[in-house]
């Protein structure tokens, strides 16, 4: 269909052998479960479908992620991109699909500047035609599935087509954003997508059609990839971009040349398992770098009431997210130190910055083969979905996937919104003194990512659990803070989960402060923690565990995510 590109990050070799390189050539056992975990029942719905027609897990992933477009368009789409992690249950290796968006041909380090070349105001950048990547969700699956799909692509959208046409109902956390004071409601593709006759905004429980994005889905199945990269969507994209206020470079050519790449992941031990995330442009090195901290600390000894764990989960942060902040973006155009910040001799050292209390924020460190690089300015709001798939056979996907800001850039084609993810590029290519900021924008570059669809192993490499979440900058702390609350403290997933989020990043603590006990926020306030409640999207954490030969299925209790499972014994 189109060439396949494969990358292989430059990380150690034991850690490559440890987490990519193919296990015994046997067929697994039997997978006991079918499973998804997504943010809508409508998704995970189609997802089962899917699964019990005998369905690959990449297959349920497609109907997922098309239902999704529909019905939580407030965070992921066909107009967007993602990071997928896939297990092969029977060589028992771990594969990353790398679907995020590019920046076209004409884009320029300066795009984001305004005449006197200040930053311009993100709401303002958010909406404009140069927000917006090349979308690279759909070639995505279409390569995951060229590999792994067992059905007919052309069987994949269909209960997303007849929703789409039916029409659903708009459920209370759709209707909570419509009722925001959010810059791409102003855009008029979304209101005229989302208005009643008197030109108010549907509320929940109001009845929403798309039949432009079911005609779409007819025209996917039956083309494939191409109905969305070529022909007449190509050309609505390209208009559409193109179009003032702050007009984009995007042209047909920069859609046709998009391929998505298979990456190798990058995994790390954490007790007793083996985590495999995406590697840059994603940020899972920056996870792997938290969970590294931590391990160096005693927070398995405590527990969600203690609030020195609080403490240390909140400083591990800020050192993580320094040097996340400073090192992380495109390795096709930067240097990324990823062996260098994983460094045992490098975690210690910035283990140690853990004091008795919260002080200034930490600086970024200088790992092994660090270049020079600006001090970094990204903004990154959240958008974003991730769900869990697994199939009869044990294989799993994991996967998030984002238009990057609420409704994207508020601009529609064909029935889906238009991602702005070119906003997730730091906006200031340059600091004062000129050194380059690793995530500064260039033709055909990657955004940074903080999607970080993780994969954990058991020590003989077979599947032990998935977590991701959505969050913006926030998903690596989500993550983290349930992989704390599974793998150090025991809690089944779905606690896990439902723990109080803390973020912790610069001079900024924010926690869900209703969540934690008075007396924990009053002890943090003492050693220099003074949380405050987050403001924008909640975390949608999502995850399943395998432990003790029991099934564990969580889902984020802040959005409507469901667990569906069914016995294939």
């Amino acid at each position: 269909m189109f060439p396949i590109l494969r990358f292989f990050s430059p990380i150690a070799a034991a850690a490559l052998a440890s987490c990519a390189t193919p296990g015994p050539q046997q067929s697994a056992p039997p997978q006991r479960h079918v499973f998804v975990v997504a943010a809508n029942p409508h998704a995970a719905e189609a997802g089962m479908n899917v699964l019990r027609r005998g369905g690959s897990a990449i297959d349920a992933a497609i109907a997922i992620e098309a239902m999704l477009s529909l019905v939580e368009p407030q965070s992921s789409g066909l107009g967007g991109g993602a990071f997928l992690t896939y297990y092969d249950a029977r060589t028992r290796a771990v594969a990353v699909y790398d679907g995020r968006e590019t920046a076209p041909a004409g884009a320029t380090p300066d795009m984001f500047l305004d005449d006197g070349g200040d930053p311009l105001p993100f709401r303002q950048a958010v909406v404009g035609g140069r927000s917006t990547g090349v979308p690279g969700v759909v070639r995505t699956l279409a390569l995951a599935h060229s590999e792994h799909g067992r059905l007919a692509w052309n069987s994949l959208f269909g209960d997303a087509e007849r929703t789409a046409r039916e029409g659903f109902v708009v459920s209370p956390r759709l209707g909570r954003f419509l009722a925001g004071n959010y810059p791409q409601l102003s855009v008029p593709d979304a209101r005229a997508y989302f208005a009643e006759a008197d030109g108010t905004l549907l509320d929940p429980g109001d009845l929403l059609r798309n039949p432009a994005y079911a005609e779409f889905l007819r025209r996917l199945a039956a083309e494939g990839p191409d109905a969305l990269y070529r022909g007449p969507t190509a050309e609505r994209i390209v208009r559409r971009t193109r179009a003032e206020p702050l007009a984009g470079p995007m042209t047909l050519a920069d859609l046709d040349r998009y391929r998505p790449i298979k990456r190798e992941p990058l995994c790390r031990t954490y007790r007793l398992y083996l985590i495999c995330v995406p590697p840059p442009p994603s940020s899972g090195v920056g996870l792997l770098l938290l969970m590294a901290i931590l391990e160096r600390t005693d927070i398995a000894e405590r527990g969600p009431a203690d609030p020195q764990a609080w403490f240390l989960f909140a400083e591990a942060s800020r050192i993580m997210y320094a040097d996340r902040d400073r090192w992380v973006g495109d390795p096709a155009f930067v240097t990324v130190p990823v062996g260098g910040l994983l460094d045992p001799a490098y975690v210690a050292g910035r283990a140690r910055l853990i004091g008795p209390r919260a002080g200034a924020p930490p600086a970024a460190g200088t790992p092994r083969n660090a270049p020079a690089a600006a001090l970094d300015s990204t903004l990154e709001p959240a958008g974003t979905t991730h769900f869990v798939v697994g199939d009869a056979q044990g294989n799993v996907v994991s996967m998030t996937a984002t238009v990057e800001s609420i409704f994207g850039s508020g601009r529609m084609v064909d029935g889906f919104f238009l991602n702005n993810e070119l906003t997730d590029f730091s906006f200031q290519p340059r600091d004062a003194e000129g050194r380059p900021a690793a995530n500064a924008v260039a033709p055909g570059k990657r955004p940074r990512s903080s999607m970080t669809p993780a994969i954990l192993l058991a020590p003989d490499r077979s599947f032990a659990g998935a977590i991701g979440s959505a969050g913006g900058n926030a998903i690596l702390a989500y993550v983290g803070k349930s992989l704390v609350g599974a793998v150090d403290w025991g809690l089944p997933m779905q606690e896990a989960i439902a723990l109080p989020n803390m973020v912790a990043r610069g001079n900024t603590f924010t926690a869900e402060v209703a969540r934690l006990p008075p007396a924990v926020v009053e002890a943090l306030r003492a050693i220099g923690v003074a949380v405050q409640p987050p403001a924008g999207e909640d975390s949608g954490l999502h995850g399943v565990f395998f432990r003790g030969g029991g099934f564990e299925g969580g889902a984020d209790p802040r959005r409507e995510g469901v667990v569906r499972v069914e016995s294939r014994d």
